[in-house]
């Protein structure tokens, strides 16, 4: 699904408007009369209402006159208050206001906190609101008149359906300016927004639901500004072919390098993650001492024994791994890796020498964290960085509160200037490429939040890589799956006390449902 920043979504109401002569007022019309169709089919036991349209002065409001009227007639009980004076409300706000009390309907104003607390006491038997007060276009925080009757909406029992965007919500960060309408259903007009999507934004808009205004396609952007929601249409059509004649070399064979002493289990989970991915051969290397535990829990996976000091990887194990990788299709480096001087400096030689696609995280993004320059001596290869925020900011040299402040732009930033595809987690885990273009996933839970689920996620890519997809489709597809088995088992156990081990042994059950997702839609 295609994201617009709130600037994007200006330019497209400017050129549809100035450009190609589409009337503001029609397009105000008809996501007034989308709103209301929604609203009809989601709130149907709740006809004849009543239902409350709290409008703002601006476009925002003008939807909310449209919505009202089109209920009205359609026999619903409609009030509508509006935060303003009436000889306030300018431009096609102001021609769609006039027909609404042309119409008979019922609409107040209160333009003082006085007035508003008293309009809001009458408001009993509300049986949906509608925020139709602020919409796409703040910028800063929400204030006086608003600010009370947001805090009315979410103290109500009454569900809340709001217009483009819940109030309060910043359009392309997500960011909550000052408080934010805590809505039920959202109906985004012609296009979804960024901030839609991002959290904190994301859990004040309840259900997202895009309607056709009529609007015609968004104005052409640069790479650098596109944003996608990856559903699972855009997750499917990635799945690498299984073919009908396929052996397990024909699948890739996938090369794990990690583990240390008291972090066996990581490079187990990222082997696990890679064996589940659908590769046709993995081979896990780590200190040799820690390779029998390894085998005891992977029978399927092959081990290589490296050179070790005190269960640490050591610097002596290069010319080994530099045969290992000649027969490898994809490198999966760091988890369990460790943080001794030997294990990092063996993480970046490998970084460095390595011609493999390559999937670097954990204790490998760490040892890379003072030196982020050498990812530019990896020009033309595939490589994929996937940090957590405490990660991220020790790669950028910044605060994790500067990270979380703008996690598109601070993912993109880097992204491009190191040339990686870079996989931001957390609650909506960001992808972004080389060119700048953005991916927000749109699967996952917050069963994802335990220990280990990162490295599955680390090995799950680089299966996904010696399976032969490009850096960004691996780094995409996998971060969809990972999220979409997490889905998968909190319907069957919950989201509390989801394992590691259990995300890996469900990624053939999810990728299988997209399987046949994929098939649906071709």
């Amino acid at each position: 699904m295609k994201l617009l920043t709130s600037v994007q979504m200006r330019e497209a109401d400017r050129q549809a408007i100035e450009e190609i002569g589409l009337p503001g007022a029609l397009l105000m019309e008809n996501a007034g009369r989308a709103a209301a169709a929604v609203l009809r089919q989601r709130f149907a036991d709740s006809y004849p209402g009543p239902v409350l349209v709290l409008a703002g002065k601006g476009n925002n409001g003008g939807d909310g006159y449209v919505l009202a009227r089109t209920l009205h007639h359609a026999g619903w009980q409609v009030r509508t208050l509006v935060l303003a004076a009436a000889e306030s409300i300018a431009g096609d706000a102001a021609l769609h206001l006039q027909v609404l009390l042309r119409c008979g309907a019922e609409v107040e104003f209160v333009n003082e906190d006085s007035a508003l607390e008293a309009a809001l006491a009458r408001q009993t038997g509300v049986r949906v609101a509608v925020d139709a007060l602020l919409g796409t276009g703040l910028a800063n925080a929400v204030q006086g008149l608003y600010a009370r009757a947001i805090d009315w909406l979410n103290e109500g029992t009454a569900p809340i359906l709001a217009l483009d965007i819940a109030s309060g919500v910043d359009a392309t960060s997500g960011r909550i300016l000052g408080r934010a309408v805590q809505a039920k259903v959202t109906v985004s007009f012609a296009f979804a927004k960024l901030g839609q999507v991002l959290h904190p934004g994301a859990a004040c808009c309840g259900t997202l639901e895009v309607v056709d205004i009529g609007l015609p396609l968004a104005p052409p952007l640069p790479v650098a500004e596109r944003h996608t929601l990856v559903e699972a249409k855009t997750a499917a059509a990635l799945l690498p072919s299984r073919s009908v004649t396929g052996h397990k070399g024909t699948f890739g064979h996938l090369l794990v390098v990690g583990g240390c002493r008291g972090k066996a289990g990581a490079l187990a989970l990222s082997a696990a993650g890679g064996l589940r991915s659908g590769a046709g051969l993995i081979t896990a290397a780590g200190p040799a001492s820690l390779l029998p535990v390894l085998t005891q829990q992977l029978l399927e996976v092959m081990t290589a024994p490296l050179a070790e000091v005190d269960g640490h990887l050591s610097l002596q194990a290069l010319p080994v791994l530099q045969q290992l990788w000649q027969d490898k299709a994809a490198l999966a480096l760091g988890p369990g890796l460790g943080e001794t001087d030997e294990a990092r400096a063996l993480a970046r030689r490998l970084l460095v020498d390595c011609p493999l696609p390559l999937v670097l995280d954990a204790d490998g993004l760490n040892a890379l964290g003072p030196h982020p320059e050498l990812l530019l001596e990896r020009a033309g290869r595939m490589t994929v960085l996937t940090p957590h925020p405490g990660e991220m900011a020790r790669l950028c040299g910044c605060s994790i509160a500067e990270v979380e402040a703008d996690r598109v732009a601070v993912a993109r930033s880097f992204a491009m200037r190191y040339q990686v595809v870079l996989v931001l987690k957390g609650a909506r885990s960001l992808i972004a490429t080389p060119q700048g273009e953005i991916f927000v996933n749109g699967s996952g839970n917050p069963g994802l939040a335990s220990g280990g689920s990162g490295d599955v996620l680390t090995g799950l890519i680089g299966g996904l890589l010696a399976q032969g997809l490009p850096a960004s489709a691996a780094a995409v597809l996998g971060v969809y799956l990972h999220g979409l088995a997490a889905e998968r088992l909190s319907r069957q156990q919950g989201e509390a006390g989801l394992a590691a081990s259990d995300l890996a042994r469900e990624l053939p059950a999810a990728r299988h449902d997209l399987t046949q997702q994929g098939a649906c839609h071709a």
